[in-house]
């Protein structure tokens, strides 16, 4: 059959099939699939079929009503760009191509004669960057489009000359299924019909200038690959039944303020190891067998995950993500993870996630130069590049980028119900200039060093989330003195619900590494803390940056012999689940690891033999219990009203008292620590009340490692006047010892 008979378009339509098969083609839809063209002269239309299919033989169009072949479509172009007339009919049909190979024939629906996939609204929510929910219409989408089954997938790279969806369904051929270009809102889409979930693919696009770009993953995968391999999967999401309910009841109706908050800071490469050789995974239903229930055991109330968003590179340790919408595939699949957070729920146990939106990685399948040009990241290298992590920085002034971070919080809390979003390196975020010499950053349009979109975007996630999900807390890792990081919007704060007290974190470890006999000069590294301590909502974190790049351990920051290494360990533990603030702390610390932490390893379980490592991980778990069994220790942590100062001066003895209060006021707690290895008999002491005040707690007891010396169980306050207070106990002190007593009522 003579082309000309068959397409009767000309120059400008033999123009636009070279575009299609040599991939250079931006609006497929407008020559592939199904079209009625007018006939010379305005007669009646003709319907035509155009199907790129490289390598077939033969195709053939079928009626989908009753299967009977209906047209042959003739090659028109030798790299596998076929058309023809269908006979007879003058419109559109519901019809399947027959592409018959070398190996045989395959029969399928043409993506090309399917509708748009996203509405009028989702484009103009795009568009507006305005779309809360964009992960439910953007990435692969397992749905159904006029009956038939399939995966829609949709990206956003609105500089882009082409971008086609590409795997083994095509070869990984780019020219087979280039994508429908929505040009309100910069997307393309395509509906690929049978296309089923765990399909592979990624996407090739093309740029304004015609350069071929690396392969990308899609940004809002549900599931990628096990790297080192890095395509994404196409995931079929809603399908897990959640048992959880209860736990999410409760959650909404929860205070943080005012409850126990201790946190496991995990990552889940390296917490246990299996296998031979000790070097594989654990899944995630492995963890939730394994890691819940020793977390529930050792008493703390939640689990923070180092990021398990997608990630390349094993040793950035997931802060270097790249999906921000799927759970890492070391461990298993969406469904998988989804089991592992519902078992934390179960066992009573809430999760927080490790979010990174300040940063991502240069690899060539990520987001940097996404589409051809600086989409995601600033173009300006003074604002676009962190030089400390060689990573890029997202652009927040764009509406785009901001809908996409913004949708990531949301969906972690909505579909994986996480309960809260720990928010990685705020700083680096607030500050135009951070870790910039002067010349290397841009002032923002006042002039000042102060990330205004940045800050608008951190205000905005804070609103959404604790606005669209009860009882789910923020927290900023955020080093600096910016003021009211945990305080409201409205009055002037950032809207995070707590902060990291990096402060009181590097002041006291300071303190913990010296000498005892040099400490009565460093005293006032541990009060020094309480001036600014309900400042902010703040969190106490001996957290995985302690001890890693050469820091050592949190135990051989200890100074001394072994004995005192541990009974340091111990007393400073004590002292931080004592002082006001939530706590945190870092795997492997709860038993004293002693090496550095290693992600590509195991922790050290094998030092639970030992009864000094033994004994902290009994103290660890005995202080969350004391800790959320004593209302005097949590209800005012972020309150001036729950602490009193008792004696913060006496710096020749390295002693410090202090009162812990709750609502109730007749029960409140004293805490007397003692940091040098001196024990003290009769270290008078002065309380409020009288009465019986019980030792509820010793970091000296023999069970943990220590010489059992203690008060008896109780003392019984006198009326001898004291630091200003009508009664007094005589206390004994253990050596590199703290001991907690609370008023019986």
């Amino acid at each position: 059959m003579n082309p000309d008979t068959v397409l009767r378009h000309g120059p400008q339509l033999d123009a636009a099939i070279d575009a299609i098969v040599r991939g250079d083609h931006g609006d497929p839809f407008s020559i592939l699939g199904m079209h009625v063209e007018n006939r010379a002269g305005g007669r009646d239309g003709a319907t035509v079929v155009r199907a790129m299919l490289p390598g077939a033989r033969a195709v053939e169009v079928v009626d989908a009503s009753d299967g009977e072949v209906v047209a042959n479509l003739s090659l028109v172009h030798a790299d596998g760009f076929f058309a023809g007339p269908v006979e007879g009919r003058t419109g559109h049909f519901a019809y399947r191509l027959r592409a018959h190979y070398a190996g045989g024939a395959v029969e399928f629906e043409d993506a090309y004669s399917f509708p748009a996939y996203l509405g009028e609204l989702d484009v103009h929510l795009l568009a507006e960057g305005t779309h809360l929910h964009s992960y439910e219409r953007l990435g692969a989408h397992v749905t159904e489009i006029d009956g038939v089954p399939g995966t829609a997938f949709a990206v956003w790279a609105p500089n882009a000359r082409r971008v086609s969806v590409v795997g083994e369904f095509c070869n990984w051929d780019g020219r087979r299924l280039p994508m429908r270009k929505r040009h309100e809102c910069g997307v393309w889409e395509i509906f690929v019909p049978r296309l089923p979930a765990g399909a592979v693919y990624k996407y090739e696009i093309k740029a304004q200038g015609g350069a071929l770009l690396p392969l990308k993953a899609d940004p809002y995968a549900f599931y990628a690959e096990h790297p080192p391999r890095t395509a994404s999967v196409v995931w079929k999401t809603g399908g897990y039944e959640w048992q959880d309910g209860g736990w999410m009841e409760q959650r909404a109706r929860a205070d943080w303020r005012s409850l126990p908050i201790s946190i496991y800071e995990c990552h889940l490469g390296s917490w246990r190891r299996k296998g031979d050789d000790g070097r594989q995974y654990l899944s995630y239903r492995e963890l939730a067998e394994t890691l819940v229930p020793y977390v529930r055991d050792m008493g703390y109330t939640h689990i923070e995950l180092l990021p398990i968003t997608e990630y390349p590179f094993d040793g950035s340790w997931g802060y270097q993500a790249i999906g921000l919408y799927a759970p890492t595939s070391r461990f298993g699949n969406p469904d998988d993870f989804a089991y592992f957070v519902d078992c934390c729920h179960r066992e009573g146990i809430g999760l927080l996630l490790d979010w990174v939106p300040g940063h991502f990685p240069t690899d060539p399948h990520g987001l940097g130069g996404f589409d051809g040009t600086h989409l995601y990241e600033h173009a300006d290298p003074r604002q676009g590049f962190h030089q400390d992590w060689n990573t890029l920085i997202y652009n927040f002034g764009r509406r785009e980028v901001t809908s996409f971070l913004l949708g990531s919080a949301l969906f972690w809390l909505q579909r994986y119900h996480f309960d809260g979003l720990r928010v990685d390196a705020v700083a680096s975020m607030l500050y135009l200039d951070y870790s910039r010499k002067a010349g290397e950053w841009v002032p923002n349009q006042y002039g000042g060093n102060e990330n205004l979109e940045a800050i608008a975007f951190l205000k905005r996630m804070n609103e959404l989330a604790y606005g669209s999900q009860s009882g789910a807390m923020t927290v900023a890792e955020e080093s600096t003195a910016w003021p009211g990081v945990s305080r409201p919007i409205y009055l002037g704060g950032l809207g995070f619900g707590f902060k990291w007290n990096m402060g009181w974190m590097h002041d006291s470890l300071r303190y913990m590494s010296k000498e005892p006999i040099h400490r009565r000069w460093h005293h006032h590294d541990l009060t020094f803390g309480l001036l600014y301590a309900f400042s902010e909502n703040f969190i106490l974190p001996l957290s995985h940056d302690e001890v890693v790049h050469g820091k050592g351990s949190i135990l051989n920051k200890m100074p001394g012999d072994r004995w005192q290494k541990f009974a340091n360990l111990r007393a400073y533990y004590t002292f931080m689940w004592t002082h006001p603030g939530k706590k945190l702390l870092f795997m492997g610390c709860e038993f004293g690891q002693e090496r550095e932490w290693n992600h590509d390893t195991g922790l050290d379980w094998h030092l639970l033999d030992d009864p000094f490592h033994d004994g902290v991980r009994r103290m660890v778990r005995d202080l969350n219990m004391l800790y959320r069994a004593t209302p005097a220790l949590y209800e005012f942590d972020c309150d001036p009203q729950g602490f009193e100062w008792v004696e913060a001066n006496d710096s020749d003895n390295s002693v410090l008292a202090y009162l812990r209060y709750g609502s109730d006021r007749e029960r409140p707690v004293l805490v007397v620590c003692n940091f040098t290895p001196v024990p003290r008999q009769g270290y008078r002491v002065g309380v409020p009340l009288p009465g019986v005040w019980k030792e509820r707690f010793n970091s000296d007891a023999g069970i943990y490692g220590g010489g059992n010396v203690g008060n008896g169980g109780a003392l019984v306050a006198n009326d001898a006047t004291c630091h200003g207070r009508p009664h007094s106990l005589d206390t004994t002190l253990p050596p590199l010892g703290v001991v907690v007593l609370e008023r019986e009522g």
